[in-house]
């Protein structure tokens, strides 16, 4: 099971490299860079690629479901992932959501709260977090769009005051719950984890949603030029409005998935600096922080690159107070090499030689 899964997982990673580096997409860089980490491993951390077949369970029903390292570096990297999508979005129009970690606390605690305390049912609950996310969302985007402050002060509010709104929804507790449905949401597997599914599903209507309509098209021109979209007719406000809606939503489905899987809403450690990752992984992915032309899959590799990169670390013993630091040169290495002017002096210095 161990070869055949790494003999599968290396073609199909050459094959979309080579693609990669032959149509110059910007994610040839991160891929690289998970690639290269995930030959480290191959070599040097032997049971990481290791892979079980066990019975599991889907919403109740048994399933066939895959046990090992990379099941868990893909289950753990979705919900950076699924932030990645929304911050994706929110940096294209030239802005910043700070707040995504306390939306994802706010998430998990209304859906828990109702479950145990009310006991409404399981879709009442969830679509009641989905809606929270959404105000939040829309809270974001008044202050941004509407009002015009600056995106980190407006989102840093939300961020700051996003945990005490949680707290005040569960009464400064700790809620357990036992829902199976609710529970299932980040436990259930359908041979990779649910929540892994949840993250490709968002990535792949998200990516139908930009570049299939016009809407990739406005939200592009609104991060080149805003003064220029807007002489065009184009409501530069309405765009950002919406991609902070939007942002909120995906920091809903990730509070849900981590508050499934602990089953409890803890609002003190729910989402806590994930927003600080799912910025990262959306630098890594090669979308400019000025704003302009973004890439959503690319922001879905660097969730990818970061959390492999954290748990090859726990794997090599490395404390989790030192572990920022190589996390920190990596991230640069890449941003690095997907910088013009240093791989124009790169090129240069080849042609010297």
């Amino acid at each position: 099971m161990r070869i055949a899964g790494i003999i599968v997982f290396w073609l199909v990673a050459l094959a979309f490299l080579y693609w990669t580096r032959r149509s110059r997409n910007v994610v040839f860089w991160p891929l690289l860079a998970l690639a290269c980490l995930l030959v480290f491993n191959l070599f040097f951390t032997p049971q990481f690629f290791r892979l079980e077949l066990r019975e599991g369970s889907f919403f109740g029903l048994p399933v066939a479901q895959l046990y090992g390292v990379p099941i868990d570096v893909l289950n753990h990297a979705s919900k950076v992932g699924i932030l990645a999508v929304g911050m994706t979005l929110v940096i294209a129009v030239g802005g910043i959501d700070l707040s995504v970690g306390a939306v994802m606390a706010i998430a998990g605690a209304m859906m828990a709260t109702l479950s145990v305390q009310l006991e409404l049912s399981p879709a009442v609950c969830i679509l009641a977090a989905l809606g929270a996310g959404i105000i939040a969302g829309m809270w974001n985007g008044f202050l941004v769009a509407v009002m015009g402050i600056p995106p980190m002060v407006a989102t840093l509010i939300l961020m700051v005051a996003g945990r005490g709104v949680a707290q005040l929804i569960t009464d400064g507790q700790i809620i357990i719950f036992n829902n199976p449905i609710l529970t299932s949401i980040g436990n259930a597997f359908l041979l990779v984890p649910v929540p892994f599914l949840l993250m490709l599903v968002l990535l792949i209507v998200t990516w139908l949603a930009t570049r299939v309509t016009a809407v990739g098209f406005l939200i592009e021109a609104v991060g080149d030029n805003e003064v220029a979209t807007h002489r065009a007719g184009v409501s530069s406000q309405s765009i950002k409005f919406l991609v902070y809606v939007f942002c909120g939503f995906c920091a809903a489905i990730a509070g849900l998935v981590q508050t499934s899987n602990i089953r409890s809403a803890d609002a003190n450690n729910i989402g806590l600096r994930l927003e600080l990752d799912a910025i990262m992984s959306v630098v890594i992915g090669g979308t400019a922080m000025t704003g302009g032309r973004f890439y959503l899959a690319s922001s879905v590799v660097g969730a990818l690159l970061i959390q492999a990169l954290t748990t090859t670390m726990y794997a090599k013993d490395v404390s989790p107070v030192v572990a920022p630091v190589p996390k920190a040169l990596v991230i640069l290495a890449v941003c690095l090499l997907q910088s013009e002017r240093v791989r124009r002096f790169l090129a240069s210095r080849r042609d010297a030689a």
